[in-house]
Formats: C-alpha cells, sequence, structure tokens
C-alpha cells in the first residue's frame, strides 16, 4: 500500500514537470541541443511504474565542454603562451602536448616563471594561494595577460576567496557557468549506434559498491549510506573499507557490479566529480547524491543514474535496486543510452591545460576582473 501511494504521487508530481517543461520557450541558440527521451515501459507492478516514471518524457540538455576551444574564424591561431604559476597540490607533471592530444595547435605551456612578463595568461590553481595571497606574482602585470582562477574543489572546501576579488580576468571550474567550463567527465555522441554496448553488464553477479576514502561521520553521503545499508549489501572499499585490490583501480573494480554510490562529499551547483563518470565509464548504473537530480540532468540522459531523491526512503531505494538486479528487462532501460553516446574521463590535468591556453586566444580583448568570485562560486 504504501509503495502504491507513492507511485501515484510521483506519477502527478512527473506529469506536472513535463508539462511546465513543455511550456517553456525554446533553447537560446548558446544552449546545447535539447533530446527527448520516451518512455513506452508497460508497468506490471508498483516498482515497476516507478521505473517507467523515471524514464519519462524529459528534457535534457547536454553541455559540450569543448565549445571555448575553437580556432579564431578565418585565420591560422596565434601562438598564445600560458604558464603554469602553481601546479595542483604541488604534484609537478609533465606539461601536455596540446596538439597531439587535443588538436589545439600554437600554444605554448610552461611552469618557467621567468615567462612571466611575456606569457599571455597564467594559470593558478586556488588550493596554493588559499592562505598565501603573495604566492601570486609580485611583479606588475604585462598589459592584456590573462590570470586564469582555477579550481575543482566544491565550495565547502574552497577557503579565502573573498581576498581574491578583482584580481583575476577568467574563473575556470567545473561549473556550466565558469569563463573556462570543464566538468569532470561528459558523453560524446556516436557515429553509430552500438547494440553491443549493452550485452556485459547483464552478466554481473555482484549488485553495490562503494569506494570512499574520505570518510566523515558529518557528511550526508555517509548518513544515507548508513541507513542504505539497512536493506541492502554495499561493499565498501577504500581507505574507510577494504583495500582496493593491488592488480585494479577504480574502474576495474567497478565493472564487476551493477551499481555503484557515486555519493559528493558536499552538495553544490555542478559539482558532479569522478565519482559518476568513473562509475559510468565502468558500464556500472550510478547511484548519485548531489545536486538536484535537474541538475545531473544538464549533462546526461535522465535514465542514466539513479538519484536518491527520486524515493522517499532509503528502504525504497533498496527495493528498487533488487528489483533491477532479478530483472534485466527493467536494467535495460538504465543502460539503452550508451547506443547513443561514450564517456569520456576529463584528463587532468592536460586538459584544463590546453582548454585553458585556447580560452586564452580567444579571449585577447577580454580586460576586465572577476569582481564577485565568493558570491558566484558560492552560489
Amino acid at each position: 500500500m504504501e509503495v502504491t501511494h507513492w507511485s501515484a504521487k510521483w506519477a502527478t508530481d512527473k506529469r506536472s514537470a513535463s508539462r511546465r517543461a513543455g511550456q517553456q520557450a525554446g533553447p537560446r541558440r548558446d544552449e546545447p541541443r535539447r533530446v527527448r527521451t520516451p518512455c513506452s515501459l508497460v508497468c506490471v507492478s508498483a516498482l515497476g511504474c516507478v521505473l517507467c516514471l523515471l524514464l519519462g518524457v524529459s528534457l535534457i540538455k547536454l553541455p559540450d565542454p569543448q565549445h571555448q576551444i575553437l580556432p579564431i574564424t578565418g585565420s591560422e591561431p596565434s601562438e598564445v603562451t600560458v604558464l603554469v604559476w602553481t601546479h595542483p597540490f604541488g604534484h609537478h607533471s609533465r606539461l601536455p602536448d596540446c596538439e597531439a592530444l587535443f588538436g589545439i595547435s600554437r600554444c605554448v605551456l610552461t611552469d618557467d616563471r621567468r615567462v612571466y612578463p611575456r606569457a599571455d595568461g597564467i594559470i593558478v590553481h586556488h588550493r596554493e594561494i588559499a592562505t598565501n595571497i603573495t604566492a601570486l606574482p609580485q611583479d606588475p602585470r604585462p598589459n592584456g595577460q590573462k590570470w586564469i582562477w582555477m579550481n575543482f574543489e566544491s565550495p565547502s572546501h574552497t577557503s579565502g576567496l573573498r581576498r581574491f576579488e578583482g584580481v583575476f580576468n577568467l574563473t575556470m571550474t567545473y561549473r556550466v557557468d565558469s569563463d573556462i567550463f570543464l566538468p569532470y567527465g561528459y558523453l560524446l555522441p556516436r557515429h553509430h549506434a552500438h547494440a553491443s554496448s549493452l550485452r556485459p553488464r547483464f552478466q554481473r553477479a555482484r549488485l553495490l559498491a562503494w569506494v570512499i576514502s574520505n570518510w566523515s561521520e558529518s557528511q550526508a553521503r555517509v548518513a544515507y549510506y548508513r541507513r542504505l545499508a539497512n536493506y541492502v549489501s554495499v561493499d565498501v572499499f577504500g581507505r574507510a573499507g577494504v583495500p582496493l585490490p593491488e592488480d585494479s583501480n577504480v574502474v576495474s573494480l567497478v565493472r564487476r557490479y551493477q551499481f555503484y554510490l557515486a555519493l559528493e562529499n558536499s552538495q553544490h551547483t555542478d559539482y558532479i566529480t569522478e565519482k559518476l563518470w568513473n562509475s559510468l565509464l565502468a558500464g556500472t548504473v550510478p547511484i548519485v547524491l548531489g545536486p538536484p537530480r535537474e541538475n545531473y540532468e544538464r549533462f546526461l540522459p535522465p535514465e542514466a543514474f539513479i538519484h536518491v531523491d527520486d524515493f522517499p526512503s532509503p528502504r525504497l531505494l533498496a527495493q528498487y535496486l533488487l528489483l533491477l538486479h532479478r530483472s534485466p528487462a527493467y536494467l535495460q532501460r538504465h543502460l539503452a543510452w550508451r547506443r547513443s553516446y561514450s564517456v569520456h574521463l576529463t584528463a587532468f590535468w592536460a586538459e584544463h591545460y590546453c582548454t585553458a591556453c585556447s580560452a586564452v586566444r580567444n579571449n585577447r580583448l577580454r580586460t576586465n576582473t572577476v569582481a564577485n568570485l565568493q558570491r558566484w562560486f558560492e552560489s
């Protein structure tokens, strides 16, 4: 009775949301295209109804993270020099060949600070300057040089923003409204549908895994896991659980499972990290806790993931997972989108540097600074 009542209410809410979506104005020219996802599933049980509703008609937009790196029209792109002022977290790595890796030509990357006076742009990773503003360049800024604020942590783990108001020219983060937008991962349309992309996933005997290293009882994800584990078995790996096997990484481990807990350490706009993208790359259905479902649907088809907010309790989510585990035909609805898209995991930090280099070229005439960094990033 409880599940049936909840399903009926969920259906009413979903139909209302679909009507509101249908009444919205058409997309602006700068918006990604919208994809309509139909549902023809006949519900044969209360939980079956939930499945159909989760996969209901819905509008999504898939942002193109590479829209900043288009070459200048009409001529060979001019050479750009970008100085990596601070290596993220102090981990020095070899700077990439942007043309070989991403097709971005005439991009010179360097971490030699002596190049500062003639660099077109500099990349500053926030963590290294958060408590020490003097770590920024102390020499006068050359004319037209772009300072790029780069940060891929959530606002909950980003301190000291107030002191950098009016300092940077461009922002580079996972947020869609950044000057240079690059998410932790993104989908690429396939040129041809891949019918075979679904077959191996039905054969996975293991149900649900979670890899976590930063465990804190104050986190919403830990509280949710404790409640969910009362109703379904969860294999926990990482520093907070069983160590990862020496011969595997997160993706190869998760390939053994049908579902994965992609639970973020904090909930903020567009903060959708490698937890989700690793699970998609592994062919697993992610169960997400982070920003609202609507935010995830800016990046993914609605059936590509299961949001904890779709269910009024962890118990009902557990029942749904067990239903899918026993019913390959239902599970297929969460995998069918793979015929049309492949998963790209952003290459840290090579892809960031090259994307920034192209953005500097395309913003040569820009002179304004970011005046409200803290208010924007924490919004």
